[in-house]
């Protein structure tokens, strides 16, 4: 079994009394955070520092099955990377309990964990070849000399580098370079596979085939993956779920579209998908005749019958909610002002079988994704009005103030 449970993890990096105290007056300045300064704790951006020292991970629990692909995605300093660290062994565990399997592995020693890591640098030994590469942890283990190159050689035929099992790391282009970084973890068949940001260092082009390649890679290999990264155009194709993280703690899990059209909460929304969602500030949420109507720039819309039904059995009451319509959900409309939200065309970006338009509405930015079929072009010019709507049922509603999603 290759199955991995966190309960209850957390990380404190230790720091001294003049560090907190330092981090404090830093604190006192953030107005940005306005961070309440107390004797035991201060909030700054992307860190909580207590007397114990800097909180990098929270109460994280997780349940990763047995051959699952999951995928840890979050902006750079919420602790996706320690978290990888702290499973690989290569971080203490502060306090709660790592399984995989059916073993307690807080303390077990890196090498005895049967996990391999796939790092963000490749950190391939210069003078060895590919192939020396790949057979160097299979010489550690003292294995038979024609085992170790029956190994490396079908992990070579699997990743298509056969080629250039004779050739030395600095040969190599970056996109082999991963390959053999990625060879050298498989071929030892470890029951889990780490990779910590393995596609940052690679071009737009090399990335979306590299992303094939570990899709590819994954129907071949029977063991389970958990992969970091903080681009969540790879953690929706990767995943068979994703977790979503900030400041330390898991803001949501699971499947991609799940997470796409049930977004946990603002943060959730805005992070996932591309272009970002467009969020309407400050929406009054009514009640009218026993309906609930959302009226955003002056204009009452009333909501879908799925909304309808949720806030009814929540028995919400009228409050101020955040509304958020995502780019591809925005409608070009023709029927007039009073049917619609017309705004004026700041920037038109052409991308073939579609065109992102960033729309100034009353000085809120909103972005369009218009499909260009059978569309005049000239309608979306830079300068143009234009005239849009969208579905209730698409929009998503979160509470004002705590930022969660009200359906």
């Amino acid at each position: 079994m290759s199955s991995i449970t966190l309960k209850n993890i957390k990380k404190i990096y230790p720091i001294t009394a003049e560090e907190v105290k330092q981090n404090k007056k830093a604190a006192k300045k953030a107005k940005a955070v306005q961070a309440a300064v107390q004797d035991d704790e201060v909030f700054v951006p992307n860190l909580q520092i207590t007397d114990e020292g800097v909180v990098a991970v929270q109460d994280f629990n997780l349940e990763i099955k047995d051959k699952e692909f999951v995928v840890l995605v979050g902006p750079s300093g919420c602790g996706k990377s320690t978290t990888l660290r702290m499973i690989a062994g290569l971080e203490e565990i502060t306090d709660g309990e790592l399984w995989i399997g059916d073993v307690l592995s807080n303390v077990i020693a890196p090498r005895d964990r049967n996990i391999a890591m796939v790092f963000q640098n490749y950190s391939l030994y210069p003078h060895m070849t590919v192939y020396e590469n790949m057979a160097f942890s299979l010489k550690l283990a003292k294995l038979p000399k024609e085992e170790i190159d029956q190994k490396v050689r079908e992990a070579a035929r699997t990743l298509e580098i056969t080629q250039i099992l004779d050739r030395l790391p600095k040969a190599l282009s970056g996109g082999q370079r991963q390959r053999v970084a990625i060879g050298r973890a498989i071929v030892r068949q470890p029951q889990v596979i780490l990779m910590d940001e393995p596609l940052s260092n690679l071009d737009a082009k090399l990335r979306g085939q590299m992303r094939s390649e570990i899709i590819r890679l994954r129907q071949k290999i029977d063991t389970t993956f958990v992969y970091v990264t903080h681009d969540q155009v790879e953690a929706m194709t990767l995943g068979d779920r994703i977790v979503v993280m900030k400041d330390g703690f898991i803001q949501q899990v699971g499947t991609p579209q799940e997470v796409f059209n049930h977004p946990h909460n603002v943060f959730v929304a805005g992070f996932i998908g591309t272009p970002q969602i467009n969020f309407f500030h400050n929406v009054p949420l009514t009640i009218k005749e026993g309906d609930y109507y959302i009226t955003i720039q002056g204009k009452d819309i009333r909501l879908d019958e799925k909304h309808q039904n949720v806030l009814k059995a929540n028995n919400q009451e009228e409050t101020t909610v955040i509304v958020g319509v995502r780019p591809v959900h925005i409608e070009m409309s023709d029927k007039g002002v009073s049917k619609g939200f017309t705004g004026k065309i700041e920037v038109s970006e052409m991308m073939g079988s579609e065109v992102h338009l960033h729309i100034n509405l009353n000085g809120d930015d909103i972005v369009a994704v218009i499909p260009t079929a059978n569309l005049d072009l000239d309608k979306v010019a830079i300068g143009k009005d234009f005239t849009f709507t969208f579905n209730p049922v698409l929009s998503h509603i979160f509470d004002a103030k705590t930022e969660l999603n009200l359906i």
